[in-house]
């Protein structure tokens, strides 16, 4: 098939599939609250029970992460998510307030357009379909092209164990053939009511830019402090693990430290202790020259990949076993690549005099890129850190836990989700975790509680010209009918 003929066939199955979603959806709409959430159900447990394999499916397709942590994410998808919205009340009348006379209904959007990055392919896949379902929507999938198969295989699965339990065939389906060329046709289709986007700055951009409302995520970038008063080895426990899960793939994980001059020997050791390894300036201008092409965007071939994988292929030598490779840096900037998004175990290092001048260069790291997003904070002192979260630009400031799994919500108490919004400051839609009342319209039934006359104020409807207009009418009525006699 050539190239302009595969096109072709992509943008059609793109218009079928949007077709058969929008009549799937419309019968959808028509389910109770038991019905969606008995099929979603079936969705959680068929993508739970099948977690590993989705895990190792995708790591040998892209060749990035973990299967043990992408497995893990599997079942964070399902699972924990489900177990966080399957009380939410989302299709039907979802509220009623005796005391204001307004009754809530849930309105589904339609068919959604879910865009789904190369880093999380099934784990991501499978959250959108079941919040898209719990909220009454259908949901049609453009996988990223470097994870086609494991994405299709996610998106089947849990479709097929939806129809199974009552589904109507058509609700959740995935582009077979992903194509720039189908991918637009999805975003600008007139009968797609929403596009779902988590994945690349161009993929958000694009989203945004389509002329439908848009639910995207951009980069993330968050620098992690270590303040004077942390228990340092916790913390640099938690950006290890939080670095070193799933290789980084998560775009809340750290990207660089920032810490205080006065605590900077105890934590370069406690990093080197734990299996992180700090670059010399050679070493650093090495690893530096991998981590972005040269158009300026992050290098897909460190994406996901293990620290010592990334030494190699930068040609050095690393101590065995090294987790995290730490590259010393004072500025901020595109020059910079420490300084950037990195989603591998690599981190910028960077020292401040005290918690003030720290916090302004958290404040630059995140504008440059990442704003937003996510950063985190590990410290005792709640001054300090309530200074923090009133200033930086981010949505969600995580303190003393390891951001990754923070700021989906694993180890925090924000909603589990997989799609993090950034909101205003990072051109986003939203700010919020993102979850099935993120798709939904709430029509809003009103009941009257006051007339015009309650609006006026006390003696508005007597005053000299009203009662003059009423005389002039009662004389007018009078002398017409004397006239009529």
């Amino acid at each position: 098939m050539s190239t302009l003929d595969k096109d072709l066939a992509s943008i059609q199955q793109a218009r079928d599939l949007i077709r058969a979603a929008k009549v799937a959806q419309q019968r959808l709409a028509t389910f109770t609250q038991a019905q969606v959430d008995d099929i979603c159900r079936a969705m959680v447990r068929a993508g739970f029970e099948h977690a590993d394999d989705l895990a190792r499916h995708a790591v040998t397709e892209t060749g990035m992460g973990v299967p043990e942590d992408k497995a893990l994410k599997n079942r964070f998808a399902t699972d924990t998510v489900w177990q966080a919205i399957k009380d939410l009340k989302t299709v039907g009348i979802i509220g009623d307030y005796p005391d204001t006379g307004i009754t809530e209904v849930g309105v589904p959007l339609g068919v959604i357009a879910a865009l789904i990055p190369t880093t999380n392919p099934t784990s991501t896949a499978m959250f959108k379909a079941i919040i898209a379902v719990k909220s009454g929507n259908a949901l049609v999938i453009s996988p990223h092209p470097s994870a086609r198969a494991c994405t299709i295989a996610a998106a089947r699965l849990v479709a097929a164990a939806g129809e199974a339990a009552g589904l109507p065939a058509g609700t959740i389906s995935c582009l077979e053939t992903p194509t720039m060329e189908a991918t637009h046709e999805l975003m600008t289709h007139p009968d797609v009511a929403l596009i779902l986007a988590t994945g690349g700055t161009a993929m958000v951009k694009a989203a945004y830019s389509s002329g439908k409302p848009a639910i995207g995520v951009g980069p993330g970038n968050g620098p992690a402090y270590i303040e004077r008063t942390a228990d340092i080895p916790a913390a640099v426990k938690r950006i290890m693990d939080s670095k070193t899960f799933d290789n980084g793939t998560i775009c809340a994980s750290e990207q660089s430290v920032v810490t205080e001059d006065c605590i900077k020997g105890q934590v370069i050791a406690e990093f080197t202790r734990q299996g992180g390894y700090f670059l010399n300036e050679a070493e650093k201008a090495q690893v530096g020259a991998i981590l972005m092409r040269a158009s300026g965007t992050m290098n897909p071939a460190i994406v996901g990949r293990s620290a010592t994988e990334i030494a190699r292929l930068a040609g050095i030598t690393v101590p065995g076993g090294t987790r995290v490779l730490l590259g010393p840096e004072t500025e901020v900037g595109a020059a910079y690549p420490y300084s950037r998004e990195k989603l591998c175990p690599v981190l910028g290092f960077y020292s401040q005099p005290d918690w003030l001048s720290a916090c302004e260069l958290c404040i630059r790291i995140l504008l440059h890129e990442g704003a937003g997003h996510t950063m985190t904070i590990h410290s005792r002192d709640e001054g300090v850190i309530r200074e923090f979260a009133l200033k930086k630009p981010v949505s969600r400031l995580l303190v003393n836990t390891a951001a990754s799994l923070g700021g989906v919500g694993a180890t925090t108490g924000l909603n589990p989700s997989l799609t993090l919004g950034c909101g205003a400051i990072g051109g986003n839609a939203s700010s919020d975790n993102i979850g099935p009342l993120n798709l939904i319209n709430i029509r809003r039934v009103a009941r009257g509680r006051r007339e015009l006359a309650d609006l006026r104020p006390a003696g508005a409807g007597s005053t000299e010209a009203d009662t003059e207009r009423l005389v002039r009418l009662v004389l007018e009525q009078l002398i017409g009918a004397c006239a009529m006699t």
